[in-house]
């Protein structure tokens, strides 16, 4: 089963072709390095959350637009090797600097648990309850 690997993230929207070019110029390394897909979406319509909601989780100001990415994998230790060797790969020092505040970045792994385009729609994500 795939890995996704997602991302949650404020960009200044004054810099948002530069997150667009910046994204462009990744995406064909991670697929290089074994990805299979990789997504960018920007904020369109966020609803203020009474205790959170996606533009509290960055800490988005009212100039930002939220960006929600992911890179979906072919399993967990694809995109484990690929991190490995891209921590070394020179190209990254070519990229331009990003235009966010990474220290506002959410990330993490995931596997999928439920997947409409997928014969495999339980994973072991959740703990059995019987």
């Amino acid at each position: 089963m795939s890995y996704i690997q997602g991302f949650l993230i404020a960009v200044p929207k004054a810099k948002k072709q530069a997150y667009i070019d910046s994204a462009r110029a990744a995406a064909p390394i991670f697929k290089e390095y074994g990805a299979l897909r990789v997504v960018e979406t920007c904020s369109e319509t966020i609803a203020d959350g009474k205790v959170t909601d996606f533009k509290r989780a960055v800490l988005a100001t009212a100039d930002e637009a939220v960006v929600f990415s992911w890179i979906e994998w072919p399993d967990q230790q694809t995109y484990e090797t690929a991190s490995a060797k891209m921590q070394t790969d020179a190209r990254w020092k070519d990229m331009p600097e990003m235009p966010f505040d990474g220290q506002r970045m959410v990330w993490g792994g995931f596997e999928p648990i439920f997947d409409t385009q997928s014969e495999q729609s339980a994973g072991a994500g959740f703990a059995s309850s019987s």
